[in-house]
């Protein structure tokens, strides 16, 4: 099967993910919190930017290369860190980081994923990240820390934009809970969807095998938590400090969104920065993250990653040419696994290898080093 003919765009993985996952499955992809206004804002948002077509270029060999945290990488993306990706389809961290290693892009494993650090030990590239949620006791976090070291992962990332549970009342409506429980209701869809029931009965019911160390996984938790709150800290600039200390490789502190923020991060030695608003998971008050972008770029010259509301090419193009220098996606990879297991990921990266390419054909652009001055202003 050409798979380009069948699923020319992400959007084709997204309609076919949806037919074949569990309804409570797609609620927890797919969700944000609130009335996920803070979603449809960052779509609207990337939308709202315009970029500048150009004639008379000739012809032009195009490179989509891009040299990030001392890696050089063929594209300028890599894949976010997705939290219990194991419930969207077996084996999804060990599919995702060989799809990432095979491209020789970043793969970064979720403290929360449903395979641990030495489970995916075999299968990293050279630019494997670890996105770690800050635990509050130091011992547990030095013990992180050396597994991920251990393991081969050469990136650190802290997430810092979760300082209190988000609702996530879609989710919660869907009946998931962590672990997942498969009351008659949710037995009754997975019934409805075949290729995803008999890919978890071979494997197992995904949990979060980087926590069972440290957790007993039969206490009871509220039901859009589990069981990584238990460990979890708010952390403050001493806490960075501390991480930056016991961490000898790149640095990035994700779920910036303030220009005051980069400031102070960028004194305090991180290596890069991370401009997300969680994909409107977190707080449905959050501006779109592609509009606190260019404040941002204009605080701190430390690299920048973008994420949130990314769905193609022309979206990776638009935070590029809005001060990122790297861009992140989650649930498009989810949508290709779900749609098309082993073979998705893989499919999802030369989509956007091909969207980007279309779309700098178009500008004139033959490499990414002019994507900043071809915005189109009202």
């Amino acid at each position: 099967m050409d798979l380009h003919s069948t699923y020319p765009g992400i959007a084709d993985l997204k309609r076919r993910a949806r037919r074949r996952l569990p309804h409570f499955v797609w609620e927890y992809t797919e969700s944000g919190t609130g009335t996920e206004t803070a979603m449809l804002r960052n779509r609207t948002a990337l939308d709202s930017v315009r970029l500048l077509p150009a004639i008379l270029k000739g012809e032009l060999e195009y490179d989509t290369s891009k040299r990030f945290l001392g890696q050089d990488c063929p594209l300028p993306f890599g894949i976010a860190p997705i939290g219990m990706s194991g419930l969207i389809w077996p084996d999804a961290e060990g599919i995702l980081a060989r799809a990432a290693a095979q491209a020789s892009l970043p793969y970064t494993l979720s403290t929360v994923a449903s395979q641990s650090p030495e489970d995916l030990a075999p299968h990293l590239g050279k630019n494997a990240w670890f996105q770690l949620y800050p635990p509050r006791d130091p011992e547990i976090r030095a013990d992180f820390l050396a597994r991920a070291r251990q393991a081969g992962f050469k990136t650190l990332v802290l997430t810092a934009d979760v300082p209190f549970a988000s609702r996530r009342e879609r989710q919660t409506r869907s009946g998931l809970t962590h672990p997942p429980r498969l009351t008659p209701r949710l037995l009754a869809q997975v019934a409805r969807r075949p290729a995803w029931a008999f890919g978890m009965l071979r494997q197992g019911m995904p949990k979060m095998r980087t926590l069972d160390k440290y957790i007993d996984n039969t206490i009871s938790m509220p039901l859009t938590a589990h069981v990584g709150y238990l460990l979890r800290t708010s952390p403050d600039m001493e806490y960075v400090k501390r991480l930056r200390d016991q961490w000898d490789g790149p640095f990035v502190i994700k779920g910036i969104m303030c220009p005051d923020d980069a400031e102070m991060l960028e004194e305090a030695g991180v290596d890069a920065l991370w401009v997300s608003n969680h994909g409107g998971r977190q707080f449905d008050g959050a501006p779109a993250s592609i509009e606190v972008l260019p404040e941002i770029r204009s605080a701190t010259g430390l690299p920048l990653i973008f994420d949130s509301g990314v769905e193609g090419g022309l979206d990776i193009l638009r935070a590029l040419s809005k001060g990122a220098d790297f861009v992140m996606l989650g649930r498009a990879f989810l949508y290709g696994l779900a749609a098309l297991g082993p073979k998705g990921p893989a499919h999802v990266i030369d989509l956007l290898r091909q969207d980007m390419l279309a779309n700098m054909g178009q500008m004139g652009l033959a490499d990414l080093t002019q994507i900043k001055t071809i915005h189109h202003e009202d």
